[in-house]
């Protein structure tokens, strides 16, 4: 095989990494390219699951002896701690890897300093290959280690008159199976679903990841957290079942928030503290404006179904805009036709302070 740029390598590497979506957590997702002293790939690797080897363990196996006097690409700074597996760093010293290309620098405290000890050892290291593509990839993990919360995703379902509901509250279906598929997919790749006990009460969801076609539940489940002030939450209730780990999340352990509600800042410190890296906000258009109103929501995932109701309750409701110039500005970053709906993803705009 010929050689390949380091460019060529990373975005491989990214490719790989991407492949853990969803089953690293609270690990981020990291893919990682050897080459050879003549730019011949040698091994290859990804962190597949929470406690498994490291993508630079995974590539270093695969490689052996033809990674010494080479290039370790890596989407991530390799780790300089010992926790479930031993410090990447010196494992590429031990390979005589003479040179480390590094796309994003690790904001975890814990496992950061890699960079300086391979430097130490004579490794040189290089920072900023395909920085943007490796932080998308990883978006969720770095940005919740970043400022100590998960990255939150609200996902709604509506009509084009953008109603989630018709007047005698009925909802099913308003979207078509193809989309419900596609959000139980995106369930799978976060480590919490939440929902308002509000929606709890209605619809009696079960909020797990599961396959629609033969019902059968996906291997890995999100944590299922009810925000439910004065726990209000059924014993009976589905979410209470032995699917998935359940939490009710309550005042009384949370504590209050401005309104006497649960503090939502709060909450999802608290999910944080349980390795909860990207979190799905669904059902309740209250509370989803609640979060909005406080700054709290990383990205909107819409799907808009080709159905008009005229009446019944909206897909968000109290949002803290009383005027034009307040609503959320969002930036449309993806359009997606989903069977008969359209998947719009979209970044709410930073405010001016």
């Amino acid at each position: 095989m010929g050689g390949v740029s380091v460019d060529e390598a990373m975005r491989r590497a990214i490719e790989l990494g991407a492949r853990g979506l969803g089953t690293t957590s609270p690990n981020p997702v990291v893919g990682c390219v050897l080459l050879d002293p003549d730019g011949t790939v040698v091994g290859e690797g990804f962190h597949a699951y929470t406690g498994g080897p490291h993508a630079e363990i995974v590539a270093l196996a695969q490689a052996g002896e033809r990674a010494r006097g080479g290039t370790a690409v890596v989407t991530l700074e390799p780790c300089d701690h010992t926790g479930r597996t031993g410090p990447c760093s010196h494992a590429l010293i031990r390979a005589g890897i003479a040179r480390v290309v590094v796309a994003v620098p690790d904001p975890n405290p814990v496992a950061s300093g890699g960079a300086a000890t391979l430097r130490a050892a004579g490794v040189r290291v290089e920072f900023g290959v395909r920085a943007d593509e490796a932080e998308a990839g990883n978006v969720a993990w770095l940005t919740s280690m970043r400022r100590g919360w998960p990255y939150l995703i609200w996902k709604y379902a509506a009509t084009l008159d953008g109603r989630s509901a018709a007047v005698d509250g009925s909802s099913m279906w308003i979207t078509s199976e193809a989309a419900r598929m596609d959000v139980h997919a995106l369930r799978g790749t976060v480590d919490a679903v939440i929902a308002g006990v509000g929606t709890v009460l209605t619809d009696d969801p079960r909020l797990t990841a599961r396959n629609l076609r033969d019902g059968t539940l996906a291997i890995r489940q999100p944590l299922r957290v009810v925000v439910d002030s004065a726990g209000r939450t059924p014993a009976d209730a589905r979410v209470r079942d032995g699917a998935a780990r359940t939490w009710i999340a309550t005042v009384a352990e949370v504590g209050a928030g401005p309104d006497g509600r649960v503090d939502l800042p709060a909450l999802l410190a608290e999910l944080h503290h349980r390795g909860v890296r990207a979190a799905l906000l669904e059902g309740g258009p209250r509370l989803a404006g609640a979060f909005l109103a406080a700054g709290l929501v990383d990205r909107v995932v819409g799907y808009v179904a080709p159905k008009l109701l005229g009446g019944g309750p909206t897909a968000l409701i109290d949002a803290g805009v009383t005027t034009i110039a307040d609503a959320i500005d969002l930036e449309l970053t993806d359009v997606t036709r989903v069977g008969s709906d359209l998947r719009i993803t979209a970044l709410p705009r930073k405010r001016e302070a």
